[in-house]
């Protein structure tokens, strides 16, 4: 048998992020896995505080989560929406009897004066959730897409419009008068390994490496730290939302290798599908170590081997004998 020795820190976003973190959460212990999410999705739907990857994470962690959709609770219903929407309120986005009770729990709570890592804490506590959970900072910042109908909010651009427009431009409203949240410094500060998730680089990740000094923290190459990142786009497409069309509209290369050059500054190793093998000289050319392996996340074993293989990559796996 082996285990783990040191602190993970895993910077997440997204579906495909939730389902790293759940790997990592098989093999860490609570207080050697810290998983900070992005908060630019946040948005308000019906005067409620509605935190869309903070809530994946949650549900995906606790086992409630729909497994159809990786998003939102297995076995919901959608009663108070269809209610709403004879009321003639805007219902464009989905949400459900029980993800509202958390949304009308969060929003008491902020109202309350706790602040949005203490109302996660007091979720996760709730629902089981051990591991720490961690909004990127405590303070609003808000993803907006500059496209060829506007500039719309993250969930108008990919919700409403199911990310239809062309992409321009995306901006992080708020983010330079942000702090990255209490909880979130001290993981960065001890972590022994940092995991950028295979999350969207410009609207999952991207909110959290723009806060001040975080960027600039994970550039400094320190002693005894690995920064891994694992890419979200496979064959040339994302296994997920809208990644590889974002990354073309603005000039990207919608390949591992195209967000590779995003991550090059903040990576030490750079994970990629067996599919996209062919990239890792380029990959290498960049400074930055490739490594090949199976990184779609389909069942919980893909989640586990994948977190075991990038665990591994730390050094710090111990064998019992």
């Amino acid at each position: 048998m082996a285990h783990f020795s040191g602190k993970v820190l895993a910077l997440a976003g997204g579906v495909g992020g939730a389902k790293l973190a759940l790997g990592l959460s098989r093999i860490l212990s609570p207080d050697q896995l810290t998983i900070v999410v992005n908060t630019g999705d946040d948005e308000t739907f019906h005067g409620l505080h509605v935190s869309p990857d903070l809530d994946t994470m949650l549900y995906t962690l606790a086992g409630l989560s729909n497994p159809e959709t990786g998003w939102g609770l297995a076995g919901e219903s959608f009663r108070v929406l269809e209610m709403l929407n004879r009321y003639g309120a805007d219902t464009w986005f989905n949400l459900g009897d029980m993800d509202m009770a958390t949304h009308i729990r969060r929003t008491q709570l902020l109202r309350e004066g706790a602040t949005l890592s203490e109302v996660t804490a007091e979720l996760c506590l709730k629902l089981g959730v051990q591991h720490r959970i961690i909004p990127m900072s405590d303070d609003s910042v808000r993803t907006f897409i500059g496209t060829d109908q506007g500039e719309l909010a993250m969930q108008d651009y990919f919700v409403r419009l199911r990310c239809e427009p062309t992409v321009a431009s995306v901006s992080y409203m708020g983010a330079e008068d942000a702090r990255p949240s209490e909880g979130f410094s001290h993981a960065l500060e001890e972590a022994d390994l940092v995991a950028l998730c295979p999350s969207n680089p410009l609207l999952s990740t991207g909110p959290i490496l723009v806060l001040p000094t975080v960027r600039e923290e994970l550039a400094r190459k320190r002693s005894g730290r690995l920064r891994v990142a694992v890419s979200p786009i496979i064959g040339g497409a994302a296994v997920r939302g809208p990644a590889a069309r974002i990354m073309t509209d603005l000039g990207h290369d919608a390949t591992s290798l195209g967000v590779a050059k995003m991550y090059q500054d903040i990576c030490d190793t750079f994970v990629i599908d067996e599919q996209d093998a062919k990239e890792a000289p380029a990959i290498a050319g960049l400074g930055v170590k490739p490594v090949t392996a199976p990184t779609i996340m389909n069942t919980e074993e893909d989640k586990v081997a994948l977190a075991r293989i990038i665990l591994e990559l730390g050094g710090g796996f111990q064998h019992d004998e």
